[in-house]
């Protein structure tokens, strides 16, 4: 007590010092913000050396980044109409001629492989579309695009639903940068939307840089309407609780200045802004408002008891500071265990937060003590909140339930976990990298337009390894490619897989002059001559999407396939399946197969994440147990605190199993951060009571109902803050921010009425025999001293 008795001093006479620092400060770390800018790739949750991060590595060294493909799409039967087919062909055209783009493959541009007998090689020839000036000429195209291309299909077109796209690659260098951005909604988009006015037709796009760019815009709007709906429905609450423009006022002040110093740190350690590091400035809010509740509420009781401005702020600093620091370690703690997750982005978000929930606690306990004492004692219309009626029913309520409802409590409490254990084992986990995307969103609709048409867009690559030069086109390699293409494109859930054996059948049908049937592997007699035209056969410019499946050694094959949004259950039926079939057919003295691809690492990386922030939750729960170990020296005190906090997280996993919300990177987090947020108002509640019995002789009931008299009201007015806070995330159109900020407003709810009924209720029922000992050593103390 006495570190606070020399703070509330220091804080007292040095209030000008305090605000000017706190303005130094607040203004270095406001010009941090210049250095904060959005993530522009996807959020990789595993660590850099996780062996699946490894073979990805090994694959992009071997066939570059694999997420640069945008695509486009029509289903329109109005698109082969002469005019209009016309417009596409040249859409596909100009965008082709851009700086950004690699290549692009489009039916305006197709490219038929050709035998030249003469030289003994295969050559590339421009199917011509210039003379396509009729209804006829142009079915007759369609006929020969779709029935003698095999090729082609599923990867410019769909033969069964007359579907089109353009494939454009991007430059490998700018993909993952801002330019990426910028070409999209200052280039890319316009030249679109122009397109589909001129010609009435909807065009769909979608690929990973196209939407990434959409999806960061997105995080990046969503960012400042949080901040401000945050400021503003917490304002509003505050302001009905207090009815004063003043207290209000300066609450504003600080989580402002908050904000500010949140941007600022995220700046200065250069982290980027990511849909988790976005829910810093509002979560700030959100945590810093109930800092200001039981810091102002303190101060104006103390004024209704003896109306004395300095000793009033100097008991709010004193007898505050220590349950404020207290609370605010414990969600710090909470946070701070993300750190330990060896991912990335989960890491960042930890420091940030939880140098920033410490930092409102600093903010909050200098700023109002100090603006207070600068200004006139509260009127007794700002204290009338005091005796409001409503609120004293709650309370009066909550002392009836504790004193002679104990055993219903205990029943209801033991029937929700009951109910809750069931609905826990009907959670799902989702691996999905779209499953979090707005649903409302237009690209997120075409993302399903191309699993409909396409069979989806989240690539999965298969890479093998024949540990020799040109081993890629030996015909046994080939055949065992060719039934691994064939199961992927049996298998529900993924798309046709395209491979080099693509290529090898494709160079048949050329060698018999074009002829579809021979769309197939050579036999042993046709490899020799057919694998001769082949070496023979210049890599002429622009038919990278025909080569891009082996490397340049000949020793390494990609096979590309793309997964529709499906469950995390099927994903991985389906890895096993193909590792099954793998494992059969290749041979490990021979082969190295290597599943990978972003949507592959991107399940791997959740299932790690989903282990370590178990491992988070059960640290969290540790250190919170230290906390009060160190304040409370006795591990019954502990275990009374825990269970009041630990059973609102059992109740949002109920919840979560039976409404069907899954198990991901955004909803898991709900619990070590709602558990951290939680125990706050234990520590409130358990830091009076110790208080009462220390004043009261040990006198148990007297101590609990008197501390639930003292700090029920503080615990709901905060709670409220922090349900109707937190509920500010179900605008967003992200669905596990929604789902975070909904998990998290009923497990605080609901941990607040845990907090003031089940806590209690176990203090009345397990604390007797402590206070008994303490009693006796009291009389002993006395006796000694007689």
């Amino acid at each position: 007590m006495k570190f606070w008795s020399k703070t509330s001093r220091f804080v007292l006479k040095r209030q000008i010092v305090i605000l000017i620092t706190i303005a130094i400060v607040t203004v270095l770390l406001g010009s941090q913000m210049r250095h904060v800018k959005l993530s522009y790739t996807e959020a990789n949750l595993l660590p850099k050396d996780h062996i699946e991060n490894i073979k990805y590595d090994k694959f992009v060294k071997v066939f570059g980044e694999e997420g640069t493909l945008i695509i486009l799409g029509v289903k329109d039967s109005t698109i082969f109409n002469p005019n209009k087919f016309l417009n596409w062909n040249r859409l596909a055209k100009r965008l082709d001629s851009l700086n950004e783009i690699q290549y692009s493959i489009s039916i305006g541009d197709l490219k038929e492989l050709k035998k030249n007998k003469k030289l003994k090689r295969f050559e590339l020839s421009k199917l011509s579309i210039e003379n396509l000036d009729t209804k006829e000429k142009i079915d007759e195209f369609k006929n020969h695009l779709f029935n003698e291309m095999p090729f082609y299909d599923n990867l410019l077109f769909n033969k069964n639903t007359e579907a089109i796209q353009i494939a454009l690659f991007l430059n490998k260098g700018f993909v993952n940068t801002k330019a990426r951005k910028e070409f999209v909604f200052n280039v890319f988009n316009p030249i679109i939307e122009k397109f589909e006015q001129d010609n009435n037709i909807d065009v769909r796009i979608s690929g990973m840089p196209y939407i990434r760019s959409m999806n960061s815009e997105n995080i990046k709007s969503e960012m400042s309407l949080f901040v401000m709906l945050a400021l503003a429905v917490t304002a509003f609450i505050f302001f009905l609780f207090f009815r004063s423009f003043r207290a209000t006022f300066i609450t504003l002040l600080v989580v402002s200045i908050g904000v500010i110093w949140a941007f600022g740190f995220i700046g200065l350690f250069g982290f980027e802004i990511t849909v988790l590091t976005a829910l810093i400035p509002p979560l700030i809010i959100v945590i810093g408002v109930p800092n200001a509740i039981f810091i102002i509420n303190k101060y104006q009781q103390e004024i209704k008891i003896h109306n004395n401005k300095t000793k009033s702020l100097y008991r709010v600093i004193s007898k505050v500071g220590n349950a404020t620091l207290m609370t605010n370690i414990t969600t710090s703690a909470g946070f701070a265990t993300f750190i330990f997750t060896n991912s990335s982005l989960l890491r960042e978000f930890g420091i940030i937060a939880s140098i920033n929930i410490m930092a409102i606690f600093i903010l909050s306990i200098l700023i109002i003590p100090s603006i207070y004492s600068f200004m006139p004692i509260p009127k007794e219309k700002h204290l009338k909140h005091l005796e409001q009626k409503w609120i004293s029913k709650v309370v009066d309520w909550m002392v009836f339930m504790v004193r002679n409802r104990k055993n219903t409590i205990y029943a209801v409490s033991f029937l929700i976990f009951t109910t809750s254990i069931i609905g826990i084992y009907k959670i799902k986990v989702s691996g999905s990298l779209i499953d979090d995307m707005p649903k409302d969103k237009t690209f997120y609709k075409d993302i399903m337009f191309f699993e409909r048409q396409f069979g989806g867009i989240m690539p999965l690559e298969i890479m093998v390894d024949t540990h020799k030069e040109n081993g890629v086109f030996k015909l046994s390699t080939l055949k065992k490619i060719n039934k691994l293409t064939n199961l992927i494109s049996e298998t529900p859930g993924l798309s046709r897989a395209t491979s080099v054996v693509d290529l090898v059948k494709y160079s048949k049908q050329a060698f018999y002059n074009g002829n579809p049937k021979y769309y197939q592997l050579p036999t042993s007699q046709e490899k020799t001559f057919l694998f001769d035209y082949i070496k023979n056969s210049s890599q002429n410019p622009g038919t990278g999407a025909l080569l891009n499946n082996i490397d340049s050694t000949g020793r390494y094959a990609r096979i590309t396939t793309y997964m529709k949004d499906i469950e995390t259950d099927e994903m991985e039926k389906i890895q096993r399946d193909l590792q099954q079939f793998i494992d059969k057919e290749f041979s490990t003295e021979n082969y190295t197969v290597t599943l990978t691809g972003k949507a592959f690492v991107f399940l791997k990386g959740t299932n790690y994440l989903i282990k370590n922030l178990i491992v988070s939750l059960g640290l969290a729960i540790l250190l919170i147990s230290i906390f009060m170990g160190w304040m409370f020296k006795s591990l019954k005190m502990i275990f009374i605190s825990l269970i009041p906090n630990l059973l609102p997280l059992l109740v949002t996993g109920g919840i979560m199993g039976y409404i069907g919300i899954p198990i991901k990177p955004s909803t898991i987090l709900v619990f070590s951060i709602a558990f951290g947020i939680s125990v706050d108002d234990t520590i409130h509640f358990l830091a009076k009571y110790r208080q009462e019995l220390i004043s009261s002789n040990w006198k148990i009931r007297k101590s609990v109902f008197k501390a639930i008299r003292e700090t029920g009201v503080s615990m709901f007015y905060t709670s409220i803050v922090l349900f109707f806070g937190f509920l500010v995330f179900l605008v967003s159109s992200f669905g596990g921010t929604k789902a975070l900020g909904g998990l998290v407003s009923i497990t605080l709810l609901f941990a607040m009425v845990s907090n003031l009924l089940l806590l209690p209720a176990l203090l009345l029922s397990l604390e007797r025999k402590t206070a008994k000992k303490n009693r006796l050593k009291l009389k002993q103390k006395e006796h000694k001293v007689i």
